[in-house]
């Protein structure tokens, strides 16, 4: 990929401009990928990453070097930020503060972030409408450190088995790393503890179906290594995900990409980079595109949990933030 030699450039998006800094600079050596081709990757998939965020708290994953440097993780949005960038204040009781957090509603708000410096975007699943009421069930499927992907792709299926016995819809996306993420757009009537408790009630069935390949052991250091961990702790507050279409801080710039359900027997994650993605784009559209048509409510999942409660299972607690 080619890079720019000026020491700033100005990028309309819309009907702003964001002025970016040192656009050569190397983020991604592997593919000598630069600040500017950065850039260029979330304009061209402008629509997509907007949607992903729209209206959500966003931390930012930010790489003031490049992904080979320091990692920094953002909530606050820094003093001097444009007037016009949308925020959402959030309050964290277990430090008795607030933080007022990047809230997408355009695309001039993402390339701006990536002046900042931001590769990776990581939403919350609720909206600035009511922060406390979850709208979005994350399945996260986490390979533990032997885990193949072979084993992903089976229990993905098995997920998608229980999904559709649920009349749920689910809608896939690759990691950006070695996992498969199933987003589920739900009613915003519950809080996070009860999401929460819904997502672990799923995440045992899929264990039950598929007992050779889940766990959904607590502690890491207990887990099978070679097993997929259905992390129903994605569900609780200020637990956050790399949004469809985010970058992931990894050498390859790979991105967490939307396919569909026939893609996972086939898919290679590492095929799926800023600079193949664009492409795929352009000739496919944003594949999550509809996934705020139907929302699912969760009261299957709660009598689920109900169940497995009455039959002794225990939850051993939400999970520090």
């Amino acid at each position: 990929m080619a890079a720019s030699k000026q020491p700033g450039i100005e990028v309309p998006v819309g009907s702003r401009v964001v002025r970016i800094s040192n656009p050569d600079r190397v983020y991604f050596p592997l593919l000598g990928a630069t600040k500017l081709d950065l850039v260029n990757y979330y304009l061209r998939v402008g629509d997509g990453i907007v949607n992903a965020l729209r209206e959500r708290p966003c931390m930012l994953h930010r790489y003031p070097t490049g992904v080979a440097g320091e990692k920094v993780h953002q909530k606050r949005v820094p003093n001097g930020a444009p007037p016009w960038l949308g925020t959402v204040r959030l309050y964290f009781p277990r430090y008795g503060q607030h933080a007022d957090e990047l809230c997408v509603t355009e695309l001039a708000e993402v390339i701006w972030a990536v002046q900042m410096s931001t590769v990776e975007f990581h939403p919350w699943n609720s909206r600035r409408a009511d922060t406390e009421k979850p709208d979005e069930w994350r399945i996260d499927l986490d390979p533990m450190p032997d885990c193949p992907f072979t084993t992903i792709r089976r229990v993905a299926h098995v997920a998608h088995e229980v999904l559709d016995e649920l009349g749920a819809v689910g809608w896939p996306k690759t990691s950006g790393g070695r996992g498969i993420h199933i987003y589920v757009r739900i009613e915003p009537v519950h809080g996070f503890t009860d999401v929460r408790r819904a997502a672990l009630a799923f995440a045992r069935e899929v264990e039950r179906r598929a007992v050779n390949d889940v766990t959904t052991t607590w502690w890491r250091k207990d887990r099978d290594p070679s097993a997929v961990f259905v992390d129903y702790n994605q569900n609780a507050r200020d637990h956050t995900m790399a949004a469809a279409y985010s970058v992931r801080g990894v050498d390859d710039a790979r991105v967490s990409t939307p396919i569909t359900w026939d893609e996972i027997t086939d898919v290679d994650p590492a095929d799926l980079t800023i600079a193949t993605v664009p492409q795929r784009f352009a000739e496919r559209g944003d594949l999550h595109a509809h996934i705020d048509d139907v929302a699912f409510p969760i009261e299957q999942l709660l009598a689920w949990a109900e169940r497995d409660e009455r039959d002794g299972a225990t939850d051993p607690g939400t999970p520090d933030g």
